[in-house]
């Protein structure tokens, strides 16, 4: 959520911001509704200074003998008038908080200006795209071949869409998990977490993902919970309405279920793995004093490669041009997977820096040096998501008799296993 004193002071400013985004939203109906807002708190104000004033002579007069039926009349009505002015402040105010809620994030001056996803910008390769001698299978192929998931079954039980991993799948994928959440805990820093897959309305709106996304997601509306599209969600919100009295910066890691609905994607890229209803993902996030949270994106960033370098794998990092990045983000980098047998990049990570945007609609502050209360600045980032990270391996590591080699840094967490061979 912006803050409503930068709109007010800075309005220009914040359309500049907003049109950068291909934000249609309107800032003119938040202003009238603030003007309104403080001319109401005003009159309530000076009614009630009147009244005291007015209170403080009835008692002197009832002394002298005089007669207070009157003023004691204006008093109540007084009275009246501030208990009306009080509840259209209490509506002014909800009602404002209800547009605020729609604004997007402003995108940070370092931020390329652009439309959509054709305008990110490619910061960095690394890597090599594989070669082969051979015509490479795609991961749908290859897994089917090696016993690693059943499309057919799984769409029986809840429709397409829905993965099953099989015997060394589900035990690569369970490998994956185990190495990631390892290499961030104990190299990078991170204290794990292990947080509830289902949350409230206020939850989902804490980090962003109401009102706008509301769509896309899975909703139970009789208990008025949400099943989580990623870790985010529970973790940032593990300090809402708190003063965080530990020191920052706090990272925190987590695994969880993923539960998107993907409204938007209809058709697109629906085979396999790549678009799918229900993934795991390993979710970093970190909770940063304000004047730090950029250089904190640029080590998230470098957190999340890590795990892709560790598995020698060809990445790409974007930076996110202003018309592409999420609703709530001031600056994002993506991370894209090379992956042959599908042709194309995949993205297994976005890396965003939210500034104060999520913790004042989770109420997530803490005292600076100087004992201050502020609101903290949070940063998650896919470190990473499991579905794409197994298509890339299994499509970059495949060799001609049909066999899967694993990275070496896998091996330790598959029992020694070395290589994923097909079924007899």
């Amino acid at each position: 959520m912006l803050d409503l004193k930068l709109i007010r002071e800075n309005p220009d400013l914040v359309r500049a911001g907003l049109q950068t985004r291909h934000s249609p939203v309107d800032l003119s109906a938040v202003l009238e509704l603030d003007e309104r807002r403080r001319a109401a708190i005003t009159e309530g104000d000076q009614l009630k200074s009147l009244r005291n004033d007015i209170s403080k002579k009835i008692g002197a007069l009832k002394k002298a003998g005089q007669d207070t039926a009157e003023i004691q009349r204006q008093t109540r009505e007084m009275g009246e008038q501030i208990a009306a002015l009080d509840v259209a402040v209490r509506e002014i105010e909800a009602a404002q908080g209800q547009l605020l809620l729609a604004i997007p994030n402003l995108p940070h001056a370092s931020v390329p200006s652009g439309a959509d996803a054709l305008d990110n910008v490619v910061v960095r390769e690394w890597g090599h795209k594989t070669a082969f001698d051979f015509a490479p299978k795609d991961h749908v192929a290859l897994g089917e071949s090696l016993g690693l998931f059943d499309f057919e079954r799984a769409a029986r039980m809840c429709g397409a869409g829905f993965p099953l991993f099989t015997g060394p799948g589900a035990r690569l994928e369970r490998a994956l998990i185990q190495f990631m959440l390892d290499l961030h805990t104990t190299q990078h820093g991170y204290t794990e977490v292990s947080p509830p897959h289902l949350v409230t309305t206020a939850t989902m709106t804490g980090t962003g993902q109401l009102p706008k996304m509301a769509d896309d997601m899975y909703h139970m509306p009789g208990d008025d919970l949400w099943l989580i599209p990623t870790a985010e969600v529970p973790v940032t919100n593990i300090y809402r309405e708190e003063i965080i009295r530990a020191p920052l910066p706090i990272k925190l890691v987590a695994h969880t279920p993923c539960f998107r609905r993907e409204a938007g994607a209809a058709g697109k890229d629906t085979r396999g793995l790549i678009r799918v209803h229900q993934f795991d993902k390993v979710e970093m996030v970190q909770f940063v004093p304000p004047g730090t949270s950029y250089d904190a994106l640029e080590g998230l960033v470098r957190d999340a490669t890590d795990v892709l370098e560790a598995l020698g794998l060809t990445y790409r990092v974007l930076q996110l041009c202003s018309g592409d990045m999420s609703f709530a983000a001031a600056k994002c980098y993506d991370l894209e997977l090379w992956a042959p047998g599908h042709g194309g990049w995949l993205e297994v990570s976005s890396c965003s820096n939210f500034e104060a945007f999520q913790a004042r609609r989770a109420g997530i502050r803490w005292k600076n040096a100087e004992g201050k209360t502020e609101f903290v600045h949070t940063l998650n980032g896919s470190g990473v998501a499991l579905p794409r990270l197994v298509v890339a391996i299994l499509e970059n590591y495949q060799q001609a008799d049909g066999s899967v080699l694993l990275p070496e840094a896998l091996r330790p967490y598959m029992g020694g296993l070395d290589r994923l061979v097909p079924k007899k």
